[in-house]
């Protein structure tokens, strides 16, 4: 997936758009064109441009109005208003509406490559800000958390979101999965739209397609009328397919076919429907083990699995534990008419150690459990009494599984005098062998290496800014 800025042009003369192409083709972007005002609203629907370089007379609309447009959903996109028709009247009227520069046709071509490049850089540094508010923050649409492995994903749901592209999302139960899924959705051009969320595990296996497809009256006993499916209701929105692993075979081949003609029928009806969704899918399982086992069709794999966004547990965030404490803590208190405030030391430290096996959702049934049997403004370790002392993570950490394996022994020994590589350098081979085992493809090296993407992900980060301090 690109991370060029994308620029729309949307202008219905022919050699001007020929004119843009030639200018700013000096510039690292892609270029979306649109001749009509109706196709600038299909691009605007599909994806959110950076920039967008809006001609106001159109065939077809008002350039205007699809500036209003861009402004009543919110999107960041920076439009510069161009017009053969300049007034004083319509720059005024521009810039009320949210337009970020107005140039006047004709222009010299330096004229539009510095304010078009100017307008790149504004959006860079709101990106930059926003980044900045969330190391500060640690929020992110619904999300907590500041640390690294929290930013990759921050990353991938902001980059993902402007396309249609399927996000894949996987990660330990707990995790947060579905807060990931609403974040896409809010960031996404479908905004608008309702995102509706179907628990492919929950949900008996005879009733499933139903709940995704609707039926009509009579199609089954106790169909007494007419019903729409989630893909009904998702219409114009996103549709959260959760624990999409447990998804029956059958009803994978059914939707296999929908996201392939984009059309479907409801059970018992005849009539053929639109599927106007984007996907969003999670599961606690590896995705790619379920299709070598058998269970998950590896064609509707390769049909979901577009863009992989691994959720990490909450073991390997850091200080997000106490971000997220707080968090939770303030909630609860509020709720419940308490006045805790904060954690002392030896509670901070409790939470810190402890391994958090069942994650965010664990914190959430600690934390509320102190405070409902607990008065007082300070929580204590003897408070968190619901942390289980004998609690080990459910998977081991790259590190720990490095070092077992740097620590077995070899077949006749060591050789007397060989070198001993170091440990970092050993966990460093190991990941780079898994990755490229896998063609590049990190959850399956991380599945591999039994460890959750998020490790590799932020290992090779590290070893990114390392490189670059040496080199610098």
């Amino acid at each position: 997936m690109t991370t060029k800025p994308r620029l729309l042009l949307v202008e219905d003369t022919p050699s001007i758009l020929r004119l843009y192409h030639e200018v700013l083709k000096k510039l690292d972007v892609d270029l979306l064109d649109a001749e009509t005002g109706a196709r600038a609203c299909e691009i605007l629907d599909e994806t959110i441009p950076d920039v967008v370089l809006l001609d106001v007379e159109l065939p077809d609309a008002n350039g205007i109005d699809i500036l209003r447009r861009i402004r009543a959903r919110n999107l960041p996109s920076a439009v510069i208003v161009v017009t053969a028709h300049g007034s004083v009247k319509i720059a005024v009227e521009a810039m009320r509406e949210g337009a970020y520069d107005f140039i006047m046709k004709p222009f010299p071509p330096d004229r539009l490559m510095v304010t078009v490049r100017n307008a790149l850089e504004r959006r860079t540094l709101q990106t930059l800000a926003a980044a900045s508010e969330v190391a500060k923050e640690g929020k992110f649409y619904g999300l907590i958390g500041a640390s690294l492995p929290m930013r990759a994903v921050y990353h991938v749901i902001e980059n993902a979101a402007s396309s249609r592209a399927t996000v894949f999302i996987t990660g330990e139960s707990g995790t947060g999965k579905e807060l990931c899924a609403q974040a896409i959705h809010q960031l996404s051009p479908r905004r608008g739209g309702p995102c509706v969320a179907v628990n492919c595990g929950a949900i008996p296996r005879e009733l499933m397609e139903s709940e995704m497809f609707g039926h009509v009256k009579g199609a089954f006993t106790g169909a007494v009328g007419n019903r729409d499916g989630a893909i009904s209701r998702a219409r114009g929105g996103t549709l959260f397919l959760d624990e999409i692993c447990e998804m029956d075979q059958t009803l994978q081949v059914k939707l296999l076919r929908v996201i392939q003609s984009g059309e479907f029928q409801k059970v018992g009806g005849s009539d053929t429907e639109r599927a106007d969704v984007r996907y969003v899918c999670a599961t606690n399982r590896d995705p790619w083990g379920e299709v070598q086992a058998g269970r998950f069709r590896e064609d509707l794999y390769y049909r979901l699995h577009v863009v992989p966004c691994a959720m990490p547990p909450l073991r390997e965030r850091d200080d997000d534990v106490l971000l997220l404490a707080r968090h939770f803590l303030t909630l609860y208190a509020k709720e419940e008419g308490k006045e805790f405030a904060d954690f002392d030391e030896g509670a901070l430290r409790a939470l810190r150690r402890y391994p958090w096996p069942g994650n965010i959702r664990e914190l959430q049934n600690v934390l509320r459990n102190s405070v409902l049997f607990n008065q007082g403004r300070l929580v204590s370790e003897a408070m968190l009494s619901r942390l289980d002392p004998n609690a080990v993570p459910r998977s081991a950490s790259t590190t720990s599984s490095i070092a077992a394996l740097a620590a077995a022994p070899r077949p006749g020994g060591a050789a007397a005098g060989a070198t001993v590589k170091p440990l970092w350098l050993v966990e460093k081979e190991a990941i780079e062998e898994a990755i490229a085992r896998c063609n590049g493809n990190i959850p399956r090296a991380a599945a591999l290496l039994e460890v959750n993407p998020s490790t590799i992900y932020r290992r090779k980060a590290e070893w990114e800014k390392e490189r670059l301090l040496s080199a610098g």
